[in-house]
């Protein structure tokens, strides 16, 4: 079969405009089937058959994803088997452990890589290897930039952690364990056997940290196979689904099935759903926003905030949920098995990749441990995890997920301790010249998108240890930073606009009043309109951060948290060309 023959459907495929329809087509074309040959291709290999890039995010500096090498040879073996053909692509890594401001700073650019990555080569469809928080998001943004067929396979979550009897999650577990090492209530030695049980094979967080949050949302969007998203990382079963989407993604080439069929309206809105019914990240909604943005669908925090109110949380896994992990979730049913819940709230007739209607995907679903997978009538929480503020503190909008707050401080008047940025705040938030009293509320600036720089995962603000000492493990927190999907307490997060950029936030003074009211939807701080007039009329800009490079582009391009922190310049509608590959 030739190209030309579009595998049965008539149609060519993309990569015929590199290597040809015939030995005759071109000096470019020779040139191209020259080289593959020079790669150690057989013509029969690949001409006429579907080429597939496999996306791979593997590094050794990324423990999320450092067997996703042999997850891809699994993607490769899917492809070929399907009759396509198969090539591996290295791409950025964004490890949230290591990469340091924060990798949020480097999504965009692992969006952009992605983007540009398949538009320049001469592939039909893609594979997309990822899970690490900002990884997934980036990958779908790019995909979605360049619109071919793509099937995501998510890294998996990692095993349970385990110490002295006790299940462990990362993130949640270490948050929980360095206050308690602060409070004076484990000491070294078992913080060192912590340090080892905590994280114990490969794979992203299995908390519903941001990493299961976002891959849980790129299977409800219908972009992985179904089930995908909670296979712990080291199962035979993850290897199994990884061949699979190689399998696929060589049918939806052929089928011509581009992301733009399935990254509908109705896929972000049920996406939207997902998240809040799990008890998910607050780092989501940033990114399904960007993502939603990059796919033409328009996304807005008021989207989530009455979403909250219609779906009740129904994942029991931590940190939202009480005490299972992900390798439990995925033992109970699954997202399948979670989605066959609330059917009722979803759009059943959208496709998805894997079928022709998420309403056929999600036959046959079940939940196997009700505890695990609640039930409407026996929720976590009676609404969405995740509640949008309006206030004069945040005319853009801030977030805060409530359901893992300490319920005394959801309505909360106190008085601020302002921060200016994040190294002031770790230096003196534990003097005890501050008089920190469990009543005030925390605010730390300087730390949004364009100030932070990057928007790093700063907003759970620790609890000066004098009052860790006396039993307190909860405040009020306020900042324009994000934090850990596996993060608790009462923070308000994502302040739009940013303090950096003249937001209220930058406004504040230690000593005013700030009013929380959750069940309002409020945040105020208690200051006469024309007292914060005076201020700002008195409030300079902060220098630039960065004089060149990526971070100049970054700083010159990022928008606000409300509208997702893409790129300007990628966030517009437009069309770009296919490259002339004659």
């Amino acid at each position: 079969m030739t190209a030309a023959d579009g595998e049965g459907e008539g149609r060519r495929l993309r990569s015929a405009q590199w290597f040809g329809d015939s030995v005759s087509a071109g000096l470019r074309s020779f040139s191209h089937r020259a080289r593959t040959r020079q790669l150690g291709y057989l013509p029969e290999e690949h001409l006429g058959k579907p080429v597939i890039a496999v996306l791979n995010t593997w590094s050794d500096i990324n423990p999320c994803h450092s067997h996703l090498r042999e997850r891809a040879q699994a993607v490769k073996r899917g492809v070929w088997q399907a009759g396509g053909f198969p090539l591996e692509f290295p791409v950025a890594t964004l490890s949230e452990t290591f990469q340091k401001p924060t990798p949020m700073l480097y999504r965009n650019l692992l969006a952009m890589e992605t983007e540009e990555l398949l538009r320049s080569y001469p592939v039909d469809g893609a594979v997309l290897l990822g899970g690490c928080d900002k990884t997934t998001p980036a990958l779908l943004m790019g995909a979605a930039s360049v619109d071919l067929p793509a099937v995501f396979v998510p890294a998996g979550p990692m095993l349970p952690g385990h110490w002295r009897g006790s299940a462990l999650g990362s993130g949640t577990d270490m948050w929980k364990y360095w206050d308690d090492h602060r409070a004076g209530l484990i000491g070294d030695c078992e913080l060192a056997e912590l340090e080892s049980g905590l994280a114990r094979s490969p794979g992203h967080c299995m908390t519903m940290g941001t990493a299961s949050t976002l891959t849980a949302a790129a299977e409800a969007l219908g972009v992985s196979m179904p089930g995908a998203s909670s296979i712990p990382a080291v199962d035979s079963g993850h290897e199994r689904m990884a061949a699979a989407s190689g399998l696929r993604i060589v049918d939806l080439v052929r089928e011509d099935r581009r992301l733009s069929h399935i990254l509908t309206p109705d896929a972000f809105a049920d996406a939207v759903t997902t998240v809040l019914g799990l008890g998910g990240s607050t780092n989501a909604v940033i990114h399904l926003i960007a993502m939603a943005g990059r796919a033409g669908v328009r996304l807005t925090l008021d989207d989530f905030d009455r979403t909250a109110r219609t779906v009740p949380v129904l994942a029991n896994v931590r940190p939202g949920g009480e005490r299972y992990l992900m390798e439990d979730f995925h033992f109970a049913g699954g997202l399948p098995g979670f989605l066959s819940r609330i059917t009722d709230l979803l759009h059943l007739d959208r496709p998805t990749v894997a079928h022709d209607t998420l309403r056929e995907q999600l036959a046959g679903a079940r939940v196997h441990d009700a505890d695990v997978i609640r039930t409407r009538a026996d929720p976590v929480a009676p609404e969405g995890g995740v509640a949008v503020l309006r206030g004069n503190l945040c005319p853009d909008g801030a977030v805060i997920k409530h359901i893992a707050a300490e319920p005394r401080l959801l309505r909360h008047t106190g008085p601020a301790v302002v921060f200016d940025d994040y190294r002031t705040m770790q230096r003196t938030i534990h003097d005890p010249a501050l008089r920190i009293t469990p009543d005030h509320v925390l605010v730390l600036r300087g730390a949004g998108p364009k100030g932070g720089p990057g928007m790093p995962e700063y907003g759970m603000l620790p609890i000066p240890d004098h009052l860790l000492k006396q039993g307190v493990r909860d405040m009020v927190r306020i900042s324009d930073a994000r934090m850990s999907g596996t993060s608790y307490g009462t923070c308000v997060l994502h302040v739009a606009p940013e303090s950096h950029v003249g937001g209220p936030l930058a406004l504040v003074r230690t000593g005013d009043l700030i009013t929380l009211d959750v069940a309002a939807r409020t945040l105020r701080l208690e200051v006469p309109d024309e007292e914060l007039a005076r201020r700002r009329a008195a409030w300079t800009p902060p220098p630039a951060r960065y004089e060149r490079g990526y971070g100049a582009l970054y700083a010159e391009q990022i928008t606000q948290a409300d509208t997702g922190c893409d790129f300007a310049f990628l966030a517009r509608p437009g069309t770009v060309p296919d490259p002339y590959a004659g």
